[in-house]
Formats: structure tokens, C-alpha cells, sequence
């Protein structure tokens, strides 16, 4: 199926590595344009240079305010236009309730919070008519993970404020995507089994209350984000799509 990413134009936010970046690699492998972003000046160029030539790199911090209007004035200047954000941050610090700082709360507060409500408000200012912005959260949207309560509290928020946006951006033709990742094999989810005293255990613990028995890979969340950012989903929006081997037990 074509899904008519074509020299479309797009932003992929903390596209260094894991999912923003298969995410990003699966549109280039279909046609489009990136401009790909992360914090670490080199890990962007290698990143942008991995991808070739329909790719260009840039270091901004999701947080700061001038971010937005920086990487919308990059696609356009690198690429002629703008088509669409896909909003994926970096995970907060873990920990349970009595774990974390009221300065990690504020810290993730604006990078993975405000950040992506500042990125998506500009992009909206700036979208026309078939525009859309995604935005990677998490399954805790819908159920909490232990151990992760910063991101518990930060990212049913962020599914509500998406979900807010679809509605307003809709008469517009401007759709409003969301992702729920869960357990996907990338270096943040090793991290987290890492902390636990055997991560191996772990794993296959984890792996055992997943209806498809395995982890997913980044490829596979990279197809479904090209697929929803692409025109093919063009009847989609204020949709939370879980890429979780079917690990939700709701509907």
C-alpha cells in the first residue's frame, strides 16, 4: 500500500535514537522528509547521517521555548515545507511516589509536558489542511506502571490535552494522533529491567503477561507511527493506537 509520504515534511522529536528514530527511519523509507532532533549535538548528526540524505539533523532540547519555531523553520528552509510533528520525548526519571524530587517533577514537568504542548501548538499555528501531529506516550495512558509514577502522572495528561487538540483541529482537516508504546526493545525499556536485581527474570516475566510472548521491536512501532502520520490514515485522529503486543486488557 502506498501511503503517500512522498516528499511530505516532517518532525521527529527526540529522533537520536529508540522509537523516535525507527519512527523517523520508516518515513524516509517511504518518500518522506525529516528533520530529526535530540538534545546531544552528535548523536543527531549520526543519527540524520544514518537515515541519508532526506534527513538533516538538529540538537534542541524539547523544553526550551525557542525550540518550536527553530525546527518548523528548519523543515521549511531544509525541505520546502511542512506536513506534520511526531512529539516523542524522553522518559522521565523512575521511581515510586516517596522516590522523586519535587525538582524531577517540575524538570519532567517541562521537558516532557510543556515541551510537547509547546511543539504541538506551533505546529497547529502552522499546519494547513491534511497537517498532523502525533505524540508518543506511553500505556501507562490507560494503566500505571510500577515504578514509573512521574510518567504516570505526566502522560494521561498529555493524551487528554491530544485529545482536546483533535477537537479543536478537526474542522481545520489538521489531525491529532497518539501512540502508547509498552514493551518495545529499546535501550530505555533494558534500562528500566536493568534495575531490577535480575533483569533476564525480569524480562521474561514481563514477556510471560504479553499475549504475543515476546517484546516488540523498534521497527515495528516505527510502522505503525509512518502509518499514522501518512495520508493513508487520513480518517484518524484523537486516537490513542496502543503498540503493545497486547498487553492493554481493555477494549
Amino acid at each position: 500500500m502506498d501511503l503517500g509520504l512522498k516528499d511530505r515534511v516532517y518532525v521527529v522529536t527526540g529522533a537520536s535514537r529508540g522509537l523516535g528514530h525507527a519512527s523517523a527511519r520508516e518515513l524516509v523509507a517511504d518518500g518522506a522528509k525529516v528533520v530529526v532532533t535530540g538534545r546531544d549535538e552528535r548523536s543527531v548528526a549520526r543519527a540524520a547521517d544514518a537515515l541519508g540524505e532526506n534527513a538533516v539533523g538538529l540538537a534542541v532540547d524539547n523544553a526550551a521555548p525557542e525550540a518550536p519555531a527553530r525546527l518548523i523553520a528548519a523543515a521549511r528552509e531544509q525541505f520546502g515545507g511542512f506536513d506534520g510533528i511526531l512529539i516523542s520525548v524522553g522518559g522521565p526519571p523512575p521511581g515510586f511516589v516517596a522516590d522523586n524530587t519535587d525538582e524531577q517533577w517540575a524538570a519532567a514537568f517541562e521537558s516532557v509536558f510543556l515541551g510537547a504542548v509547546r511543539l504541538a501548538r506551533a505546529a497547529a499555528a502552522e499546519l494547513g489542511e491534511g497537517g498532523v501531529i502525533g505524540f508518543v506516550l506511553s500505556g501507562s495512558v490507560h494503566e500505571p506502571i510500577p515504578g514509573l509514577t512521574i510518567s504516570n502522572g505526566l502522560r494521561p495528561g498529555l493524551a487528554g490535552f491530544a485529545k482536546s487538540l483533535a477537537d479543536e483541529l478537526g474542522p481545520r482537516g489538521i489531525r491529532v494522533v497518539g501512540l502508547l508504546p509498552a514493551r518495545i526493545d529499546t535501550d530505555r525499556v533494558r534500562e528500566l529491567d536493568a534495575l531490577s536485581p535480575e533483569p533476564e527474570v525480569t524480562r521474561a516475566a514481563n514477556e510471560a503477561r504479553i499475549p504475543l510472548r515476546r517484546y516488540g521491536t523498534p521497527e515495528e512501532f516505527g510502522r505503525t507511527a509512518a502509518f499514522l502520520l501518512s495520508p493513508a490514515a487520513s480518517y484518524l485522529t484523537g486516537i490513542m493506537v496502543p503498540v503493545d503486543g497486547g498487553s492493554r486488557h481493555g477494549f
